[in-house]
């Protein structure tokens, strides 16, 4: 054979392996006689084309969304629908509309906005719909082309993501990923659009008053006096108490004049931060990450490539993986009174702890005989430049209980933002101990409470703990409180311990760091805990971005009563968060027959160089230790009271000393919680059920 024969079989069998992995060009009907008519005729139409060579055509044609024609059952085309608008809120349930109400109601209240431009740009992004469009198609080879991606028909209605229906941002929705298992028709049913007097005014309270307040935060731990504490802002139903704070240049509160445009003491990347929205509705990243094959990242929705990025933060693909915090962080951008505010420069090491105190009143300082309640909308803005170290701690509790005020339903909505430079180092604390106490013994069926009846102090046993917890005040209110940590920074580290321990009806905490530098750490630590008739829910959501950085993160719940608690722990790493590592870990402890627990560690790993762990546990106490405890003489209360402080303690140490005070402090974090797990420790001997040990 001639080396011309060899040349032309090896140039066929060449030109025909690559055609191979090229993508086949789409069939394009070409006629005169419309196409509908004839796929009918069985009429082959196509265009053929030979192409020479060992590539494809420089020149393709290929099919818009316009040209598909689409038959229907009687093979006559289908009309194309471009006009979406009409079915906007086809798909709307009741459930969803009151959603929809009883967040309006709080976005359109009597109360004004206090932040300037960062209230107007936040109350735009609510009520800016989100347009109705597809998702762009890519050809093959471009540099956002994905193969993942889907087409809808030209005849099919386009409609929002779940939640995006009515407002730009999405609200909560019972079926929601963001809000499964979560108290959605029992929140929307309480009134919360009552608003604060005097909201966005200094609170002006007499000595005695304030003498009378510091005796009040000091028996719930919650008070730091001068001579401990670097700073002391405090707020009563929101409004800022100068009498009872300590300022200083850099820790203060900002007030209205610094957003009315007369004050130009805020610098742009201040308003910047104060307008950014968490679950990625601002896409730019707070800082571009280096990346060696990419160049620097800018864009969240971006990161990973094409296929395995988040996309747009209203597609129904992002939606089901955010937090559902987004809506109600612009509602505290439009409604909040005042910021709170820390900034450190350069090397700025404080060595004594700042604490923020916000405090609700049972009237949450609305007058009136009308049941509405009333919504609460604290802020918090922390900047820690590089090098510089603080320790932060954010304290919720209740103030005048056993006063004459009516009480009123509240909803506190709080938003709180922390950003960390290079080399700098945050340690953060937040102690959620609002709503009272929850009733125990309600877990108790009525032949169990007769029981118990016999034995007990006729004088402090609730015959019926049922309905008295379904009276209790504390019940009607709601506490969200979400919390966007951004380390910005090389070696920069944020540590934050999550106590969820009040009696309050529905307890919401959301908390996001990302990781934007090499070397940055955060270490999160979280308790909750839950009885009575509670819903409490706690979501974490670790973003690693940059090459080589450390997560750590343990929680922990305790569930009893008729409770019902749900834990979600993400940590999604990037492609270009190579080399990093990543350990979480969830347990809970489920004391009675009658509380539930959904605990749901994930991780979301692009990156193929990274060492990730992630585990959940759930069971009751130890039956060996409870043994071991009762065969040195404690009663079964006890012993079972001992077991459950061991396992809260792994958290609460954790918390700054300042305010956790000694071990023997009445007054002291290890008392109170113990006062609060006798609300819930189950009563009697375990039974043999089922091949299986439980509770009585």
């Amino acid at each position: 054979m001639d080396s011309s024969a060899i040349l032309g079989i090896t140039a066929v069998i060449l030109t025909s392996t690559i055609h191979a992995f090229v993508p086949p060009q789409p069939i394009i009907l070409h006629t005169t006689t419309p196409a509908w008519r004839a796929v009918r005729n069985n009429q082959q139409t196509t265009s053929l084309s030979v192409s020479i060579g060992i590539g494809p055509e420089d020149e393709t044609t290929t099919a818009t969304a316009d040209e598909r024609i689409i038959l229907g059952e009687d093979g006559q085309p289908l009309p194309h629908i471009t006009n979406h608008e009409p079915y906007r809120m086809e798909r709307l349930s009741k459930s969803d509309i009151a959603a929809d109400n009883w967040y309006a109601s709080l976005l359109e209240s009597n109360s004004p906005s206090f932040l300037g431009s960062v209230s107007s740009l936040a109350r735009e992004r609510i009520l800016t719909p989100v347009e109705l469009v597809d998702a762009p198609k890519y050809e093959y080879g471009h540099e956002e082309w994905t193969p993942y991606s889907s087409r809808r028909l030209p005849t099919s209605k386009l409609y929002p993501a779940y939640g995006c229906e009515r407002f730009g941002l999405p609200v909560c929705r019972r079926g929601a990923e963001a809000w499964r298992q979560f108290d959605v028709g029992g929140l929307c049913e309480v009134d919360y659009s009552g608003v604060v007097e005097g909201v966005g005014t200094d609170m002006s309270i007499s000595e005695s008053e304030a003498t009378e307040i510091i005796t009040s935060l000091q028996s719930k731990g919650a008070w730091i006096d001068d001579n401990s504490c670097t700073a002391r802002l405090v707020y009563i139903n929101g409004r800022f108490c100068p009498i009872l704070s300590k300022q200083t240049d850099h820790i203060k509160n900002l007030d209205s004049s610094y957003f009315d445009g007369t004050n130009d003491e805020l610098s742009e990347q201040i308003l910047t931060y104060l307008n950014r929205l968490p679950d990625g509705f601002t896409d730019e990243l707070a800082v571009a990450v280096d990346d060696e094959t990419k160049g620097p990242l800018t864009s969240l929705k971006k990161l990973s490539g094409p296929d395995h990025c988040v996309g747009e933060p209203t597609s129904q693909f992002a939606i089901n993986n955010q937090q559902g915090t987004a809506a109600f962080a612009a509602l505290n951008s439009v409604k909040a009174g005042s910021v709170g505010y820390i900034e450190l420069d350069k090397s700025v090491q404080l060595e004594k702890p700042v604490l923020i105190v916000n405090a609700q009143t049972p009237s949450g300082g609305k007058s009136g005989d009308d049941e509405s309640g009333v919504a609460i909308h604290p802020r918090l803005l922390c900047v820690a430049h590089d090098e510089s170290k603080l320790s932060l701690i954010q304290s919720n509790v209740d103030l005048n209980e056993d006063s004459d005020e009516i009480p009123k339903a509240t909803f506190v909505n709080g938003f709180t933002q922390i950003f960390v430079g290079a080399n700098a180092n945050v340690t953060h604390c937040y102690l959620e101990e609002s709503g009272g106490t929850a009733t125990a013994r309600v877990e108790m069926s009525d032949e169990e409470l007769e029981a118990a009846a016999k034995t007990a102090n006729p004088e402090t046993f609730v015959r019926n703990p049922r309905e008295a917890e379904a009276q209790r005040p504390g019940l009607r209110n709601t506490h969200f409180q979400t919390v966007d940590v951004h380390v910005t920074g090389e070696e920069g580290a944020f540590e934050t311990s999550l106590m969820q321990l009040g009696g309050t009806g529905r307890s919401r905490i959301a908390i996001t760091t990302t990781l934007l530098r090499p070397g940055a750490i955060s270490t999160i630590n979280g308790f909750s805990l839950s009885g009575g008739a509670q819903r409490s829910d706690m979501r974490t959501n670790i973003h690693h971005i940059a090459q080589g950085t450390f997560s750590k993160q343990d929680q922990r719940n305790m569930v009893g009563g008729r409770s019902t608690a749900s834990f979600r722990g993400r940590i999604r790493v990037e492609q270009s968060a190579q080399q990093m590592e990543s350990d979480q870990l969830s347990r809970t402890i489920l004391l009675s027959d009658h509380a539930r627990i959904w605990a749901t560690p994930s991780l979301e790993i692009i990156a193929d160089d990274v060492k990730c762990t992630h585990g959940a546990t759930v069971s009751d106490l130890s039956e060996e230790e409870l043994f071991y405890l009762r065969s040195r003489g404690l009663d079964m209360v006890t012993a079972r009271n001992i077991l459950m402080y061991a396992f809260a303690e792994e958290i609460a140490c954790n918390i700054d000393k300042t305010i956790s005070g000694e071990f023997d402090d009445e007054n002291g974090l290890r008392s109170r919680i113990i006062n609060r797990l006798l609300s819930i420790v189950p009563e009697g001997e375990k039974e043999f059920v089922g091949g299986e040990f439980q509770s009585s």
